[in-house]
C-alpha cells in the first residue's frame, strides 16, 4: 500500500519536479532558521559593538567595532558571578524538590492508585488552564505570610521553590511514562516481598531515566528564565536572580555592555538544549518499553 504524500512520487522523479521541491525545501529551512536564529545573532553580535554602532539605525548585520571587553565589563560591573550563583542555587533547588515530590505525586497516581486518584488528577490538570498572572497575587499572598507555620518567606529560597513543586504538567508526564511500565514487571518485584518504596527506587526510577532528564531541564530551565515571581518574592539585591539582578541594574549601564550581560545569562540554557536536545526529545516520546 502506497503512502499518500503532498508530492507525488512521479512527480519528483521528474528533473523539474525535482528542482522546484529542493528550492521551496530550502526557501522554507532558510526562513524558518533566520525567525528563529537572527534574534539570537542579533544578541550575540550586538554584545561586541561599541554603544553608537548598537543603537544606529540602520542596523549593521557584522560588527564594525569589535570590543570583546564587554562582556568582562559586564561580568565585573553587574556582578554576575553573584547573579550567577543565585539562580543556580534556586534552580538545582527547585530541582531536587520537584524530582523527590513530583515523582512521588505521579507514581502514587499511576500505580498506588489512591482513592480519588482520577479526581485529584482531573484537578491537577485543570490548573493548566488558569494563566499563571492569575496566581500571582495568592501565591504572593502565600509566602507573605506563610499558613500554618505563620512565616514570612520573602528573601528566602523557599519562596522560589515552593511553587515550583506545584507542577501539574511534570506530573503528567510522569504519570504517562509509569503507567506504559508493565504491571507484570511491578508485580513480580512485589512477589520478591520488595516494597512500594523499593520498587520504585530498584525498578521504575532506573527505567525512567529519559523522562527524568526532560523533567529535571524543565525545572531548571523554569526557573532560569522566570522574571515577575522573583522580582516580586527576592527584593534585597545579594538574593535577585539574573534575570532580575541585570535588570535592576540596567539604567546606570551602557546598553553593549547590557547586552553583552544578556548573552552571558543566556548561554548556559543554550549549551543545556544543545547538549540534551536528543534527551528532551526521546523524553517526550517515550511511552513504552521495548522487549
Amino acid at each position: 500500500m502506497s503512502t499518500r504524500t503532498l508530492i507525488s512520487p512521479a512527480v519528483l522523479a521528474r528533473p523539474r519536479g525535482r528542482a522546484l521541491y529542493r528550492i521551496v525545501l530550502a526557501a522554507v529551512i532558510l526562513l524558518f532558521t533566520l525567525v528563529f536564529l537572527g534574534p539570537l545573532y542579533w544578541l550575540m553580535s550586538s554584545g561586541f559593538k561599541d554603544a553608537q554602532e548598537v543603537i544606529q539605525t540602520p542596523p549593521t548585520l557584522v560588527p564594525g567595532s569589535f570590543e570583546p571587553e564587554n562582556h568582562s565589563r559586564a561580568w565585573e560591573v553587574m556582578d554576575l558571578s553573584t547573579l550567577l550563583f543565585n539562580t543556580l542555587y534556586y534552580a538545582f533547588g527547585a530541582l531536587a524538590f520537584q524530582l523527590v515530590l513530583d515523582v512521588a505525586a505521579a507514581y502514587s497516581l499511576s500505580k498506588l492508585r489512591p482513592v480519588l486518584g482520577k479526581a485529584i488528577l482531573g484537578m491537577m490538570l485543570a490548573t493548566l488552564m488558569i494563566p499563571a498572572t492569575v496566581l500571582v497575587v495568592p501565591q504572593y499572598l502565600t509566602v507573605l505570610d506563610m499558613p500554618i507555620v505563620e512565616r514570612n518567606l520573602l528573601n528566602t529560597p523557599w519562596a522560589i521553590w515552593l511553587p515550583s513543586v506545584t507542577n501539574a504538567f511534570n506530573i503528567f508526564l510522569l504519570k504517562r511514562f509509569f503507567d506504559s511500565i508493565p504491571k507484570e514487571l511491578l508485580d513480580a518485584a512485589s512477589m520478591d516481598g520488595a516494597s512500594s518504596l523499593r520498587i520504585l527506587w530498584s525498578i521504575v526510577l532506573p527505567i525512567s531515566r529519559p523522562i527524568l532528564g526532560v523533567v529535571s531541564i524543565f525545572a531548571v530551565v523554569g526557573v532560569w528564565k522566570d522574571f515577575l515571581w522573583p522580582m516580586l518574592t527576592l527584593p534585597d539585591p545579594s538574593k535577585q536572580t539574573l534575570n532580575v539582578g541585570i535588570y535592576s541594574l540596567s539604567n546606570g549601564v551602557p546598553v553593549n555592555v547590557l547586552i553583552a550581560a544578556l548573552t552571558i545569562a543566556s548561554l548556559p540554557t543554550l549549551i543545556i538544549f544543545l547538549i540534551f536536545q536528543r534527551n528532551i526529545m526521546s523524553g517526550l516520546t517515550a511511552g513504552g518499553l521495548k522487549g
